[in-house]
């Protein structure tokens, strides 16, 4: 089956469990990064939760699309419930790299806000959290801003440059949802750099990095990387590939392969900073890691409605 606006992902067998359903996450991966920390913690990564609650709110076409939807995360919630328990039983914080929500909903925004009403979370955005009908309209910054206000509200922190200081590592997190990230992003980020102390990085999509790319190409049949920043001649070289797979037509909200001149920038300057540690992300829906820069390595999160988490330890 084919994600109607996310990721072409695996078949739903997939995703088949007991007729109780998950008891458990199915896959956590316990990594530690060096961030240079006072003194060590733990967190729970997590990403792509995708939400699909409705309720008499939410109009008879908001009600369809739960329906559709549902079919292909049945098990989100049960996922994320054993996500929160893992992360209470242990006394983690949760940091959460987008995608909790599959579409807005009155239904999600309030369970949302009551789950981020309890625990320590720290969150970026996602695309599908200002995503109103998943595909139905073309999504950019006009898009987004007839729901961000209303998203915004329940969430913890600032979805377009937020910063908190843990054991005196910054985290950072910002919005790069529909793959660019804006001079006034970049400034705001570069403030946070000038304090000076090491940085970890959230984000929804992964920053380009080639490995990760390839992997990326080859599993989605060179339509697109799904990655920010990747150079337009990658892509255009792996469709010539004869050895490549067949690129399927294009869906009327696929990504454009653009490269503005802002997100560039970003991309340079971020890769120069020794301050980087690491970047946490998601919307592959798969693990990944790779080095971005020599200081700092990028770590892609499975997807949370297939039962997947990081536990990482800083230090």
């Amino acid at each position: 089956m084919f994600l109607v606006a996310g990721l072409p992902e695996q078949l739903m067998a997939r995703m088949s469990e007991p007729v109780d359903g998950p008891q458990a996450l199915k896959s956590i991966r316990r990594i530690t990064i060096a961030v240079g920390a006072t003194k060590p913690f733990k967190a729970l990564h997590l990403s792509d939760t995708h939400l699909t609650r409705v309720d008499s709110r939410d109009g008879e076409r908001k009600h369809a699309l739960a329906a559709s939807r549902q079919r292909v995360f049945p098990w989100a919630e049960h996922y994320f419930d054993a996500a929160i328990r893992y992360a209470r039983e242990r006394d983690l914080m949760i940091l959460h790299t987008g995608d909790l929500q599959d579409f807005v909903s009155e239904a999600n925004l309030d369970f949302i806000a009551a789950t981020f009403g309890t625990g320590d979370w720290y969150t970026s955005a996602g695309n599908h959290e200002f995503s109103q009908y998943v595909g139905g309209a073309k999504e950019n910054a006009e898009y987004k801003a007839q729901s961000y206000d209303k998203v915004q509200a329940v969430f913890p922190n600032d979805l377009t440059v937020a910063s908190r200081v843990i054991n005196g590592v910054n985290f950072v997190a910002i919005d790069n949802v529909y793959y660019y990230v804006t001079a006034e992003q970049h400034a705001a980020v570069k403030r946070e750099f000038e304090r000076g102390l090491p940085v970890v990085l959230l984000c929804h999509i992964p920053f380009y990095t080639p490995k990760h790319c390839l992997d990326a190409l080859t599993r989605h049949q060179g339509r697109t990387s799904y990655m920010v920043c990747t150079p337009p001649k990658v892509i255009e070289d792996f469709r010539r590939d004869p050895n490549s797979a067949a690129v399927e037509p294009y869906r009327s909200r696929a990504v454009s392969h653009d490269v503005d001149q802002p997100s560039l920038t970003f991309y340079n300057w971020l890769k120069e900073q020794t301050q980087l540690r690491a970047i946490l992300c998601g919307h592959m829906h798969e693990f990944f890691e790779e080095q971005f820069s020599p200081t700092a390595k990028q770590y892609t999160v499975g997807a949370n409605y297939f039962g997947y988490a990081q536990e990482i330890e800083f230090i």
